[in-house]
């Protein structure tokens, strides 16, 4: 297997954003990603999406590796281990997304947008996509330059109305969304100077070689927008998994604000790493 994921080898990742510690639904997703790696004999990247220089904290990203390994995953590549695609910290491979915005922005599918989210919100009209964002109104769509006054700007890719973004998701089967109905022109580099999760994720899983993407299916929106990334930069598209989203008893996904299900809380509880497979839809929040 080629260490770029070129030869035919399965590439498949972790990767976890270190903004709480890990619940229930993150053990689910994260299992399936390492059964599905060790099942094709493939390799398992562990990448600390620490982007966000805002919400993200080490103490965070330490507790994942730590949590996810007393929960029985392992990984053949990442921060703690190594691996020939260092960084692992999305927060070390800055320049690698600028580079991709820069190439994106040359070729004219990128703008400078000084939109804030209270603009788009109080666009008059404005639809709104799936996830109940509003869809970008077009406001900055002609602006060629950055702005000279200096103010805060983020940069959208352009997305070409009407184009048709199709894939057959392991699970889930065929999807298929439409942009400018189903998503408009979204954010790849944020206005705190930050890359948006979007772009980095489709350059990290470019450059090391992810052959499958395995996910919660709460992202299928994100996917297509990756998709429509994808075909500008003209690189080869990975494979997607979405698993169902774990809930609680009460039927609403879970988040981080689940304290009671995240892995550290069931660790102090005497939960055995055995037993949590079990504790999927069994209403452990409640106990």
């Amino acid at each position: 297997m080629s260490s770029d994921g070129q030869g035919g080898g399965y590439r498949g990742r972790i990767a976890p954003t270190p903004t709480g510690f890990l619940h229930l639904g993150h053990f689910v997703t994260f299992r399936t990603a390492w059964q599905r790696a060790r099942s094709a004999g493939g390799t398992l990247i562990f990448r600390n999406e620490d982007i966000d220089p805002q919400r993200c904290r080490p103490e965070f990203a330490a507790a994942a590796l730590e949590d996810l390994r007393w929960a029985g995953l392992g990984w053949d590549e990442g921060p703690d281990v190594g691996g020939p695609h260092r960084p692992y910290d999305q927060s070390a491979r800055f320049a690698a997304y600028r580079v991709a915005c820069e190439t994106l922005v040359r070729e004219g599918r990128a703008f400078f947008c000084t939109c804030s989210r209270r603009d788009l919100a109080e666009a008059a009209g404005a639809p709104h996509d799936e996830s109940g964002e509003p869809l970008y109104p077009g406001t900055c769509r002609a602006r060629a330059a950055r702005p000279a006054d200096g103010a805060p700007v983020a940069l959208r890719f352009r997305v070409t109305d009407g184009e048709t973004v199709e894939f057959v998701d392991g699970r889930m089967g065929p999807r298929r969304f439409v942009a400018g109905r189903d998503f408009g022109d979204f954010v790849i580099w944020r206005r705190d100077d930050a890359p948006a999760y979007e772009l980095a994720v489709v350059v990290d899983d470019a450059a090391m070689g992810i052959t499958e993407v395995v996910r919660g299916e709460d992202l299928l929106l994100s996917t297509a927008r990756q998709l429509t990334l994808y075909r500008a930069l003209r690189w080869q598209p990975p494979a997607f998994f979405h698993c169902p989203l774990v809930r609680d008893a009460e039927g609403r996904r879970l988040a981080k604000r689940h304290a009671a299900l995240s892995l550290r809380e069931l660790r102090a509880r005497g939960v055995r790493p055995e037993e949590l497979p079990s504790l999927v839809g069994s209403g452990v929040a409640d106990g």
